[in-house]
């Protein structure tokens, strides 16, 4: 059984990236995919027809023209004092055209199904919704998300320590039940990196926890994450330690 985390732009014009896990090592990674064409096309050559469960950060089901979605409403007042609320996603703000319904129904095409409800340690070809701010914020006990994206006010060296701090709870992970082994990705030296390269770097440590939670979320089942919403007015799919 294979494990997908995307990464997704949110914009059709900035990178995405994409992380494979086979069980619970990484096989295939890709942090600089443009558009969903290139993603299909990469997971055609590295999954086959073989079944894999695909996390997705980024909104797949989006109805409401305006404000909030119900699921984000409902994750935002769970985990708002974390500063782990997920960003407003409507219609009007995707222009109408919403990349992750998109790549949902090119998923479909090869042979994937969308749904929120993951039977545990059944092999399946299926897409859910994920966000990896709040499965921090429960799967490490964190106090508060971690702050390492660029937003004004944020130092380059501190995002780099909370990047490390992140790197460094997702090694953690190799004692874990399911374990995660990916010391290709986590035992990269960020010292160097900056502007759109440490950006992509910050999106690849995000895909591959995405697929650490499909991983964990598939291999303990309903008892061990939590729907928000539904999948017909769109839903966050979160894990529970």
């Amino acid at each position: 059984m294979r494990f997908v985390g995307i990464d997704l732009a949110w914009s059709y014009r900035n990178p995405s990236a994409v992380v494979v896990l086979e069980g619970e090592r990484t096989v295939a990674w890709n942090e600089k995919i443009g558009s969903d064409e290139e993603i299909i096309a990469f997971l055609r050559e590295v999954l086959g027809e073989k079944p894999a469960l695909v996390a997705v950060d980024a909104p797949l089901v989006v109805p409401n023209e305006r404000g909030l979605r119900p699921c984000d409403r409902e994750l935002g007042a769970a985990f708002r004092r974390y500063e782990a609320a997920p960003h407003p996603a409507n219609r009007l703000r995707f222009g109408g055209r919403v990349r992750g319904e998109e790549l949902v129904k090119k998923l479909e095409q090869d042979g994937f199904i969308h749904s929120p409800l993951i039977e545990p340690l059944r092999e399946t070809r299926q897409v859910v919704e994920v966000y990896p701010h709040p499965a921090a914020v429960t799967l490490f006990g964190l106090e508060k998300t971690l702050k390492y994206k660029a937003r004004p006010g944020r130092s380059l060296d501190f995002r780099k320590a909370e990047l490390k701090r992140f790197m460094s709870l997702l090694k953690g992970l190799e004692k874990a039940f399911p374990a995660l082994h990916a010391p290709a990705i986590l035992n990269k030296d960020i010292s160097p990196l900056n502007g759109r390269e440490l950006k992509a770097f910050e999106d690849l440590v995000d895909a591959l926890f995405c697929a650490y939670i499909a991983l964990y979320c598939w291999t303990w089942g309903p008892q061990r994450y939590r729907v928000f919403g539904s999948k017909a007015e769109g839903y966050i799919i979160v894990p529970t330690p």
